[in-house]
């Protein structure tokens, strides 16, 4: 083969990942796993998230029987807050409640109005315009508040960096309440209260809710002090649950105490609005038979429909939604915020795209560094007319993409003077300590960790440019510039079963400070695998683990690679990190694997015993096999179930995708894919893919009678042949390549391996003569419909 080969370079590879694998006390796993009666793999699941002794383990598996301390207790202003909403809904006076417009903001919203409307009080709301306000409580809304008649405040999910406006309403004589959840400022606001559970304790239970789970810690407090929780806390506590998981909040302390009592209540949800959802969602089938709802049924199918609307519409459509008793106004605006998400993934799919070309056009053509994502170790980038309420879902799939930290934002006007943006960060990289220490070039600021928004001038953007990269190189190393998989144990396919699927149950709620546990398979074989879904963006794939002790009885299981599309075709031996999922379809269900990593991998070295996938290929390494001195006899095919009770002796079935037989209907022994000693009879369920193949099958079983069943199998057509084989190429030493093993693998002949590879512009002079692919394929064709009788002339 010609040197030549080993310069191809193909365009597809790997995720760039990194890959970080718990290895946690055996001892400790020894412990919990007899303590808690759960399999050994997710005793390890739970010493890897820092639960160390029964005792922990046993809280976390029960949070239900742990003591809460009383929120009065914990937050200092808990108190004054249920004095002033009392005194508020004895006096009737107007109470205003200033949101926010993502699921967290609107859940809480609705929360608190429900609260009040079932407990007397007078009460309004009101939600910035993310298209001309942007973020929290201004002054505009302040002063509409005071006209309207307003005498007291609460903001939820926004308000602790509202220093000026909350100055205004106290000038106005409006009383104000803070509930909130975001980071501190070095600045609070002059509120009348404050509850914030960043005010708290770390080790505080409640240290971690969102601002959906202060808004009902308080409505709860409230309705409790005035002896009303009667039909009220229930309802309360599923806007709770949607918000907590769509705000990806920590599912820790009371928020998986609180969770997990609300998403068994969701599937007969009392609320309009969250069986409409349901139902449009198709979340409504799922839920049928009463069992909790899983996190990803919200936050993958409820809380994107909501969020969607405060991101490109109106917030007054949730707002409608969450709090009507109408079920047919709730079923429209279901339908609602259906179609507006439909909206926001097309502009998703659009942005994204489009950063994605200038990034790699700068890494290509670095005619800009600053959108060299691994060189600046954060990436910036500004366009105009992208719509500023997605953005920052698109960071979040460019740092998913390329393992950096990622500022991105848009222009407010057509006069690009005003910078909009959402920022997205890695583990290592603390994005509200990076929106800090850029304060001189921002105008306004605000997030946490992981994620934050910004406004900006233009002509600062320089500045911030060069701040973050100053930042950023400061806080990030090399070795953190690539997506992080953390990994929690390695498991067998055989291990996989709907008992250990089952006490995954037990850990959940799942999600932000409670992943859900990820395993890892070694040397797996991709047996078929074909781009799926709208945009061609996803890889379906059967996965095959070959166990060494077992090498005869491999496992395959099916699994799905979200937004992989671009890496097809996966190399055949890979290592795989998953989580499990189940998947109904038209009331069947199957464990499949979600792909969180993928990373190339060696055959595994089974011993005597070769998948048929690498036979031929070992075969070619080893001295001929004698042939037999008599010509076998050729038959014509008849249904197995009528020939296999007529035939003895040593039988062989071969082909592709040949069926397993009962035992009841053969008289001898049947052997599949490889024989392993002389055979009787050879049963060709579809034929190898060459005649040299066949010579080598023949020279190894010796049949004296062949049945021919001249079916042809589905193989890969010119351009996919094309693709694999530069990627075998790049990825092996052209003198590694055995034309045998790749026909066998792909089901072609070696001929038509050559005739791709002198397609592709490589003479193989050392080859015979080939005609081109496209008559290589038609050629094929013809072989495997072959006769028994033309075979028996060729014999």
């Amino acid at each position: 083969m010609s040197p030549a080969l080993e310069q191809i370079q193909v365009s597809q590879s790997l995720p760039s990942q990194r890959w970080q694998i718990g290895h946690p006390d055996p001892q400790v796993v020894e412990q919990i796993a007899q303590a808690t009666q759960l399999s050994p793999l997710l005793a390890r699941v739970l010493v890897n998230h820092g639960i160390t002794t029964p005792q922990e383990a046993e809280a976390f598996l029960s949070p239900e029987t742990q003591q809460l301390p009383s929120p009065l207790t914990e937050f200092p202003d808990l108190k004054l807050s249920l004095q002033l909403l009392e005194q508020a809904i004895t006096q009737q006076h107007k109470i205003a409640i200033c949101g926010d417009y993502d699921a967290d903001g609107m859940t809480s919203t609705a929360l608190l109005l429900r609260a009040f409307k079932g407990l007397g009080a007078y009460a309004d709301y009101a939600i910035p315009s993310r298209m001309r306000e942007g973020y929290g409580i201004n002054k505009r809304i302040v002063e509409e508040f005071a006209a309207e008649g307003v005498q007291l405040i609460l903001t939820v999910d926004n308000g602790i960096a509202a220093v000026q406006p909350i100055v205004r309403a106290r000038a106005l004589g409006m009383e104000v309440i803070v509930t909130d959840h975001h980071d501190l400022p070095p600045e609070l606001p002059p509120a009348n209260a404050i509850l914030n559970p960043k005010l708290l304790a770390s080790t505080s239970p409640y240290h971690g809710v969102a601002g959906v789970g202060v808004a009902y810690i308080l409505a709860a407090s409230l309705a409790q002090k005035l002896g009303k929780t009667q039909h009220l806390v229930t309802p309360l506590l599923e806007l709770f649950t949607l918000g907590t998981i769509a705000d990806l909040a920590p599912l820790l302390g009371v928020n998986r105490r609180w969770l997990k009592r609300g998403l068994k209540l969701l599937p007969r949800s009392q609320l309009a609005g969250v069986q409409a959802l349901m139902q449009v969602s198709g979340c409504h089938s799922s839920s049928s038979s009463g069992k909790a709802l899983k996190p990803e049924a919200v936050g993958f199918r409820l809380g994107p429909r909501i969020n969607a609307v405060g991101r490109i519409a109106n917030p007054q459509t949730v707002i409608n939604l969450l709090t009507t008793d109408d079920a047919g106004i709730a079923l429209d605006r279901a339908i609602q915020c259906e179609q507006i998400n439909g909206e926001r993934q097309h502009l998703c799919r659009q942005i994204e795209q489009e950063a994605i070309a200038l990034i790699e056009a700068a890494r290509t053509q670095p005619i800009d560094p600053d959108l060299d994502p691994q060189g600046q170790r954060v990436l910036v980038i500004v366009r105009p007319h992208w719509h500023h309420g997605v953005i920052g879902i698109v960071a979040s799939r460019l740092v998913e993409r390329y393992g950096v930290p990622v500022f991105i934002g848009t222009y407010e006007d057509e006069s690009q003077t005003q910078i909009r943006g959402s920022a997205r960060g890695i583990p290592e990289f603390d994005v509200f300590a990076a929106l800090q220490a850029c304060d001189p070039w921002l105008e306004k600021y605000g997030g946490h960790r992981a994620a934050g928004g910004f406004s900006l001038a233009a002509s600062n953007l320089d500045g911030l440019r060069s701040q973050l990269r100053q930042f950023a190189h400061q806080q990030l190393q090399p070795q953190h510039l690539k997506p992080l998989v953390t990994i929690d144990t390695k498991v067998d396919f055989a291990q996989i079963t709907w008992e250990l699927y089952g006490q995954i149950d037990r850990l959940h709620p799942c999600g932000i400070g409670n992943p859900e546990p990820v395993f890892w398979t070694p040397q797996v074989e991709v047996v078929d695998q074909r781009i799926v879904g709208r945009d061609s963006g996803h890889l379906k794939l059967t996965l095959r683990q070959w166990e060494p002790n077992l090498p005869d009885e491999p496992v395959s299981i099916k699994a799905m690679a979200w937004r992989w599309g671009e890496y097809y075709p996966l190399p055949q031996w890979v290592d795989v990190a998953y989580r499990l999922r189940d998947n109904a379809w038209n009331g069947n269900h199957s464990l499949e694997l979600e792909l969180m990593g993928c990373r190339p991998a060696q055959p595994p070295c089974l011993g005597q015993s070769s998948p048929p996938s690498a036979a031929i290929g070992l075969l070619c390494s080893q001295p001929p096999c004698p042939s037999k001195a008599t010509s076998p006899t050729w038959c014509d095919w008849e249904p197995l179930d009528t020939l296999l009770p007529k035939l003895e002796g040593h039988l062989l079935l071969y082909g592709y995708q040949r069926p397993y037989q009962s035992e009841a209907l053969v008289r001898g022994a049947l052997e599949y894919d490889r024989p392993r000693c002389p055979c009787d009879v050879l049963l060709l369920w579809t034929l190898p893919p060459s005649w040299t193949h066949l010579q080598w099958l023949l020279a190894l079983g010796q049949p004296s009678r062949i049945y021919v069943r001249n079916q042809i199998p589905p193989f890969l057509e010119e351009r996919e042949l094309r693709s694999q084989l530069r990627f075998m190429i790049a990825t092996k030493p052209a003198v590694s390549l055995n034309l045998l093993e790749l026909g066998q693998q792909w089901w072609v002949a070696p001929s038509t391996i050559v005739a791709v590879l002198r397609d592709l512009g490589y003479a193989c002079s050392d080859f015979p003569a080939t005609q081109s692919l496209e008559q290589e394929l038609q050629r094929l064709q013809r072989w495997y419909q072959c006769s028994a009788l033309q075979l028996a002339n060729l014999n």
